[in-house]
């Protein structure tokens, strides 16, 4: 392939991918735009980004005491959004836009709205435990109380008649309970479990940013390129208007003749103005590209080393995710009730606030038998809208090591039709159910569809499931999960969303896909060169719009510096019985069409007759796709083509099949 031919393909390449910085402006702008809508709504709420606002809104509801527990979930929603918004800033800021400070500002605003709303929880289960008595139950003469919302699920109860053959506590209309032991059904306790449906316990993940030496490079050399050409540009306005005044002066007094040259040179300025506008804008869109293309690489970047070595208890949450929320377990000790006296209401109120209850206790000498404190056999709801692929494994929570730990329980049995698991602990606090990050990798097959203008299906088969996701312009829905062949309802179906919210979504519900650059320590994967990966996903994106791409078993044959997978040009939405597909090769600078097909007996990299190489995917299709499809490709929409290549790299199908 001759070299002029090879630079007019890069060439035209490079104008088609202006849609990625062109998409990335455009979430700029709408990021922008979302900061002053919040500014115009004055609806009371704190821009999360601005550290003195998350400040005023964390002390004035510190101040704010005696709410009870509906109103704590109430404020809940709110410092449950702020959470998810500086989540969502630390997620979609492109890396080189984010600074260390602002990373630390962010992630101490989060700890300390986690921590406060947790404390807010704390302070009105005491308020409701000073009223227990008054919400007894008339039968059993213990109070059982039950708070449900969308994001948490309050069940308590209090030991009001210390009914020592009293021992199992299951909260009305549901399977939720305990078992307790006789030490604890004749003590003046109350047994709380705090479902919230989100996890506050787990640290917070690191945030991904580029090796600065590379991003500032890069930036430094196309911003010395804008000053370069602006000073240039600059100086050539000067000399022509020096120009013009010299001869202005030499015939003062031909009127007529100076006013013309002066509207000469005031169009001369403004069309070199327009010449520096337009070069400036050309290398900012330069700086933008280059940003682009490193955040991209960025995500399918693998880690070179494991995360440290942990203890066998320990939970490793690279290897692991937990799913469905944390159960927060408590033994509270009851706290003084409410007396009326003379139409009045009296009530201690314990100047330390609510106290946990200490089981087993510390010392055990005064106590005659050894087995006086036994394990407590709790049973648990898992939460409707997580999927578990096997039976869900129960983890504790440990303060000290701040790391989730699988010892300390025994005895766990799952129920998956009534999704309720059962198990012993020998000791209370946050428990969570955890399940491998990896379980539908590697996936089996994959196939990337259009479906229409702008639209397109993207189908990942793994070993227990098939996920189908719809993309369109800068939006994803889940569109159907298929589990052991029959098709399961998911709450996000039909639910259109941004790509990393979306991402995050189907992460919580427990439909990974997305690999992380510690993933290839846990999973056997067919590893591509991340640069090959990348200009492989941002090409079939380009092409997304009128071709399907689809899994090819000898993608697994060739060597890491090329990819194969199957295209083939598709412009109706219905599905083909018997689809023509092409076999190409790709090594990131060089495309080709093979020899073999799919169903070929053993792998060549020959070249298919009368056909020839290219230097990009785009023109290796032009090659054999028709005028309609090349049209709709040159006409696809920028933030379509960005969303199908986000979800490309996320699923890093290349690798990962």
């Amino acid at each position: 392939m001759d070299l002029e031919r090879r630079n007019e393909e890069l060439e035209e390449l490079y104008l088609l991918e202006r849609c990625f910085p062109e998409a990335e402006k455009l979430k700029q702008e709408t990021r922008l735009l979302s900061r002053w809508k919040h500014y115009i709504q004055c609806d009371g709420s704190p821009d999360p980004s601005v550290a003195q606002e998350m400040n005023t809104f964390i002390s004035l509801w510190k101040e704010k005491t005696n709410e009870t527990f509906e109103e704590v979930i109430e404020k809940s929603k709110v410092v449950l959004n702020l959470i998810e918004k500086l989540k969502f800033i630390l997620l979609e800021t492109p890396p080189c836009d984010l600074q260390d400070k602002n990373i630390i500002q962010y992630q101490e605003s989060i700890l300390q709205l986690q921590e406060l709303l947790h404390l807010k929880f704390n302070v009105a289960t005491e308020i409701l435990l000073r009223q227990a008595s008054t919400l007894a139950d008339l039968d059993s003469g213990n109070m059982e109380k039950v708070i449900k919302d969308e994001n948490v699920t309050l069940y308590v109860w209090a030991n009001l008649k210390k009914n020592p053959r009293h021992r199992s506590v299951r909260f009305s209309e549901t399977q939720i309970g305990f078992e307790i032991p006789r030490i604890l059904a004749t003590s003046d306790i109350a047994v709380r479990l705090l479902h919230t449906h989100y996890d506050h316990v787990s640290a917070l993940h690191p945030v991904s940013t580029p090796s600065k030496e590379h991003t500032s490079t890069v930036t430094e050399l196309v911003k010395d390129d804008i000053e370069n050409v602006e000073k240039a540009i600059g100086k050539e306005v000067e000399e022509e208007s020096k120009q013009q005044e010299k001869r202005s002066y030499l015939i003062q007094e031909e009127e007529i003749k100076v006013e013309e040259e002066q509207d000469d040179i005031e169009v001369k300025t403004s069309s070199a103005e327009e010449e520096s506008e337009a070069i400036k804008c050309e290398l900012e869109m330069k700086i933008l590209s280059e940003t682009v293309s490193a955040a991209q690489l960025l995500l399918v970047e693998n880690s070179s080393e494991k995360p440290d070595f942990f203890e066998n208890d320990v939970v490793d949450l690279c290897q692991f995710t937990t799913l469905g929320g944390v159960y927060h377990l408590d033994i509270l000790e009851l706290p003084p009730q409410c007396k009326p006296v003379k139409g009045w209401m009296i009530v201690e109120i314990l100047k330390e606030g609510l106290q946990k209850y200490t089981y087993p206790p510390e010392t055990t000498e005064d106590f005659e038998t050894e087995n006086a404190f036994p394990p407590i056999e709790v049973t648990l709801e898992v939460h409707e809208n997580v999927i578990f692929f096997e039976d869900p494994v129960v983890v504790r929570w440990d303060a000290e090591g701040q790391h989730w730990r699988t010892d300390g329980i025994s005895n766990v049995s799952y129920k998956p039709n009534e999704r309720l698991v059962t198990f012993s602990l020998d000791t209370f606090g946050p428990v969570t159910l955890i399940q491998d990050a990896h379980i539908n990798m590697p996936y089996q097959s994959w196939e990337l569809r259009p479906l229409d203008v702008n639209k397109v299906l993207l189908t990942v088969t793994t070993v227990f499931t098939e996920i189908q996701i719809q993309i369109k312009e800068n939006l994803c829905m889940l569109s159907s999960v298929k589990l052991k062949d029959k098709k399961h309802i998911s709450v996000l179906e039909g639910t259109w969303m941004t790509p990393i919210p979306f991402i995050i979504a189907l992460k919580e519900a427990g439909l990974n896909i997305f690999p992380t650059r510690h993933s290839h320590f846990y999973v056997v994967i067919n590893n591509k060169v991340p640069l090959v990966e990348v200009k492989a996903y941002r090409q079939m994106a380009l092409l997304s719009s009128a071709f399907a791409f689809g899994w090819s078993k000898w993608n697994l044959l060739c060597n890491s510096t090329k990819v194969v997978f199957k295209v083939r040009e598709h412009l109706t939405e219905e599905r083909t019985e018997n689809p023509n597909w092409a076999l190409l090769m790709f090594s990131g600078d060089r495309a080709q069409r093979l020899k073999i097909k799919e169903e070929s007996e053993a792998f060549s990299e020959a070249l298919k007759e009368e056909t020839e190489f290219h230097s990009t995917l785009y023109h290796m299709v032009r090659d054999f796709a028709s005028k309609e499809a090349m049209e709709k490709v040159r006409s696809s929409n920028c933030q379509f083509v960005s969303s199908v290549c986000h979800m490309l790299l996320s699923t890093r199908l290349l690798s990962y099949s």
